[in-house]
């Protein structure tokens, strides 16, 4: 089985979709599987990877949230797969996305996802299944972390249920998940990452709340 791992985020490196993926990988990596790597940071494809995408058996996109939706530099990439998928016509291409949010509640994702469901009936792309991840703000401190633990237990059991439907070529419905941490701890560490970055920047704490 041929699958692609495709990176939405527009950060070069050190992304929680990148570390959303890695953790997926380890549990799908097999003999069996051709697993290749992609990452969609600027809104335009070439055509080499246009005619590899088109080859492949699954595609699992994983992409932050970006005002309830898509990236638009990743929407531009969607525009230019949809016209290559209609012109080979291969209609047995698996379709699996994980989005992350800032927001703690995984269930914010709901309209991205719906939004690459309505994208797979454009394409002729069969649609497998998606994934809805809230405080993704904090994956990325957390990436040595083994998936199922601490506060990625949950995501870890969301992942495990999700690789085995990718291994079975299979479908499962639209899932949606908060880490194992509470809601004002999150919150906390949150505002506290705004104050150094600001300050950071050579501005004050009551910068943040200037109106102009």
């Amino acid at each position: 089985m041929k699958i692609a791992l495709i990176n939405g985020s527009p950060k070069p490196d050190n992304s929680a979709s990148g570390c959303i993926l890695e953790e997926l990988k380890a549990y799908i990596e097999s003999e069996n599987m051709m697993i290749s790597n992609y990452n969609f940071r600027k809104p335009q494809l070439n055509a080499e990877e246009i005619e590899k995408l088109t080859e492949e058996d699954v595609l699992i996109f994983a992409f932050p949230l970006y005002v309830d939706g898509i990236p638009s530099h990743l929407l531009y990439c969607l525009t230019q797969l949809e016209e290559a998928f209609i012109a080979v016509n291969k209609k047995d291409i698996l379709v699996y996305t994980l989005v992350n949010c800032g927001f703690y509640e995984g269930h914010q994702n709901r309209l991205a996802i719906e939004m690459m469901e309505n994208w797979c009936v454009k394409t002729g792309l069969k649609w497998g299944q998606g994934v809805g991840i809230g405080a993704g703000g904090m994956l990325q401190s957390l990436k040595n972390v083994p998936a199922g633990s601490g506060p990625k237990k949950n995501l870890g059991e969301v992942i495990r249920q999700l690789s085995d439907n990718i291994k079975n070529c299979g479908t499962g419905e639209n899932t949606f998940v908060t880490p194992n941490f509470p809601r004002f701890a999150y919150k906390l560490a949150a505002e506290m990452g705004w104050r150094t970055s600001i300050k950071a920047n050579g501005l004050r704490r009551k910068d943040l709340f200037l109106k102009k």
